[in-house]
């Protein structure tokens, strides 16, 4: 009989862009990105090479100009299916990431709005299977419902189904439709400053509580440099982040931390059913893993781990 754990495939849906980095008003480097980007290339550069079998598809739009065609290469250099990213005739979207003086990021888009609406790809989603999700594109009018639609897909499969909200203050997004994203999800990874800019909340476990709980049993709290909170039906565990020797960007640092727990999920063969009852023995298993990808890419200017990196 064939394991349904092996031969997984991890699908992500979300923007990809170009970032220009900053620091100084000097550009220091320009790399491919987006929030559910970084985290597909990270497992393309760990799960792609440490776990025989793994699929990683990443679904996103992007032009048909020179920008789009860094993006996709880069990616395939990864071991990134492109098979779901839908090209049109336009400009691809580029960002500005401005770094202050502690190296954390302030984002300027310039998005091309003429270009063709988005199509849910159509993706046949198997029980173990997991869907990564979030930030913008899970919010906007213009991708959110596609973004629904394949999060209700792979739910009715049997998925895993994660969601990153990484709320920005200027997303076009209200409360009822994260609430929807959430409602559809089996882990939710939000940080202390999403849940103060969406619901106003500086409190964690009140956010998981009467925000997140009703709707979602996992909620991973994540806070920088300090420890994060996950929790789960009568658990509440605190984990402590990892340490960087020199801080050189936060750029992808949530993106990535996001990638270790997908990629913790693989490696110890985690299924919908175990997520539904997870332990604080079980987070032990996975968060540490995030805050290592974490720290690796805030070690660099980079948006995801380096191609040798040993989680």
């Amino acid at each position: 009989m064939t394991n349904p754990l092996q031969n997984r495939t991890v699908v992500g849906i979300g923007e990809t862009v170009l970032d220009i980095v900053f620091k100084n008003n000097q550009p220091q480097a320009a790399v491919p990105g987006g929030s559910v980007f970084n985290a597909m290339v990270s497992l393309g550069r760990t799960a792609g090479r440490l776990c025989p079998g793994t699929r990683l598809v990443m679904a996103s739009q992007t032009g048909d100009d020179a920008v789009a065609g860094i993006i996709t290469e880069f990616m395939r250099e990864n071991r990134l299916d492109t098979s779901c990213i839908q090209q049109d005739p336009g400009q691809s979207t580029v960002s500005m990431a401005l770094l202050d003086a502690h190296n954390n990021a302030r984002y300027e888009f310039f998005r091309d709005k003429g270009l063709p609406p988005f199509r849910t790809p159509q993706i046949g989603f198997r029980a173990g299977d997991i869907l990564l999700f979030g930030s913008f594109f899970a919010v906007s009018g213009a991708t959110g419902p596609q973004t629904r639609e394949l999060a209700a897909a792979a739910r009715k499969a049997g998925a895993i189904v994660y969601y990153d909200i990484n709320f920005r203050r200027n997303h076009p997004a209200d409360p009822e439709t994260v609430a929807k994203n959430i409602a559809l999800s089996d882990v939710v990874r939000a940080s202390d400053e999403d849940i103060e800019a969406l619901w106003g909340e500086t409190d964690p476990e009140r956010a998981y509580r009467e925000r997140i709980a009703p709707l979602c049993p996992n909620y991973i709290c994540t806070r920088g440099a300090q420890p994060a909170i996950v929790f789960s039906p009568g658990v509440q565990a605190t984990f402590p982040a990892a340490p960087v020797a020199q801080v050189l960007s936060t750029i992808g640092a949530g993106d990535n931390f996001n990638a270790g727990i997908v990629y913790g999920i693989l490696r110890q063969g985690f299924t919908r059913e175990r997520l539904q009852r997870l332990t604080a023995e079980d987070w032990a298993l996975l968060v540490p893993t995030a805050m290592r990808f974490s720290a690796a890419v805030c070690a660099s200017l980079q948006n995801y781990v380096g191609p040798d990196f040993e989680p």
